[in-house]
């Protein structure tokens, strides 16, 4: 499978992944709801990760996008509400518009970018790429780190507050 197909197999998994569990008005928060991203982080890491880059611009790209992902997953953190359920009494989340939209446009940036780098701008992206001494590897894995980030943030978030409901 070419770069191009794997990283947009990653973003239809995470979008998908995402938008089922936490979409909707009155979500269960239970532990299979908190494993669920974590599984899916193990298993696209050993299947897509080309390795971890331990020095220089590559290094530098992974922290960036990482600390990206970060932030990503943070403000799509804050769109969801967590609350004890009158029903239930457990934690119970929801999630609209808001949230769908920050994933959304976070994955359509990332499909877009991963489409441009092989139809619109290879030639650009690979100058910058020679000139700042980054392989295709290390942008492909902070690509990954990226997503991953975004989602386990996420998840922490959404695991911390159900908590302390």
């Amino acid at each position: 499978m070419n770069s191009l197909n794997q990283a947009m197999l990653i973003n239809g998994i995470v979008l998908f992944a995402v938008l089922e569990a936490d979409l909707g008005p009155h979500r269960k928060v239970g532990a299979f709801r908190i494993l669920r991203p974590v599984l899916t982080s193990a298993a696209i890491v050993p299947l897509f990760l080309k390795g971890f880059v331990g020095s220089g611009s590559g290094l530098v790209l992974e922290l960036a996008a990482t600390a990206a992902g970060l932030g990503l997953g943070l403000l799509a953190a804050s769109q969801t509400t967590v609350y004890r359920s009158p029903r239930t009494g457990k934690a119970a989340s929801r999630a609209g518009l808001g949230y769908a939209a920050v994933w959304g446009i976070v994955i359509g940036a990332r499909a877009a970018f991963s489409y441009g780098s092989v139809h619109w701008f290879p030639h650009q992206l690979g100058r910058w790429m020679l000139t700042n001494q980054i392989t295709a590897e290390a942008l492909t894995d902070a690509l990954i780190f990226m997503a991953l980030a975004m989602m386990l943030t996420r998840t922490a978030s959404l695991a911390g507050r159900a908590a302390r409901v």
